[in-house]
């Protein structure tokens, strides 16, 4: 499917992919028969229209939503963007991938994709509630941390291509102690994982006075985790 050409560039044959969902700008160049059209993500646009904290949910839902375009067609697309480091992930069936929509380049388009609150992928941070208010809580945080209120969830088999500064690290997680990690280092979260976002921020910390490592992203369960070699943001 995706291969690498370098360090910042990846190409697909789109036919064999069956298809190919990638950020609006993300395309370089492409030889053969390829359409482009907008693509929508299921869920970006369903509480925009509310009143209240539905609305204002739906506005950052649709804020998690990167513009992306959908390409179909026989021939080899190669995509890029901003400069930024790629890493490839290979998806198998049942398993599922959380990532930042600002840090996902494309993805095969057989993938099935979601936005999907903080609060509720790989089991919420932190237990501290799920539904539309533990997702309001979760916007403080993300605030903080860099992290948005929502993320994009990927599941079926395929591929999808992430995208970080500095190159990658892919964490294991699986043994007895989490895997501990910046949550602005932190890109996507691939197969069973938990996330728990601890802190012990004071007044300093909130002020951007403090020491910058008030809050952790812990991470259990089985899978993968990638971060990038730089706290970043992009």
């Amino acid at each position: 499917m995706f291969e690498k050409v370098n360090g910042k560039v990846v190409k697909v044959n789109v036919g064999q992919a069956g298809g190919v969902v990638a950020r609006t700008g993300a395309m370089l160049f492409y030889q053969g028969d390829i359409s482009f059209a907008p693509h929508q993500v299921p869920g970006a646009n369903q509480m925009g229209g509310m009143g209240g904290l539905m609305g204002m949910a739906g506005r950052m839902m649709a804020g998690e939503h990167e513009r992306t375009m959908l390409a179909q067609g026989n021939g080899e697309v190669h995509y890029g963007f901003a400069g930024l480091e790629v890493q490839v992930v290979q998806m198998q069936p049942g398993a599922t991938l959380r990532v930042e929509a600002s840090r996902l380049l494309a993805n095969t388009a057989n993938l099935q994709s979601s936005i999907v609150s903080v609060m509720s992928s790989g089991g919420g941070q932190g237990g501290r509630g799920g539904g539309i208010m533990g997702a309001i809580r979760g916007a403080a945080t993300g605030a903080l941390t860099g992290q948005g209120m929502f993320t994009t969830q990927l599941t079926g088999q395929g591929a999808a291509v992430l995208l970080g500064h500095g190159g990658f690290l892919e964490l294991q997680v699986g043994g007895p102690n989490p895997v501990v990690v910046d949550p602005q280092a932190f890109v996507a979260a691939y197969g069973n994982v938990q996330t728990e976002l601890k802190t012990a921020m004071s007044w300093r910390d909130a002020v951007g006075r403090g020491a910058g490592e008030a809050m952790q992203l812990h991470c259990v369960g089985q899978g993968v985790v990638y971060v990038q070699a730089s706290e970043e943001k992009l």
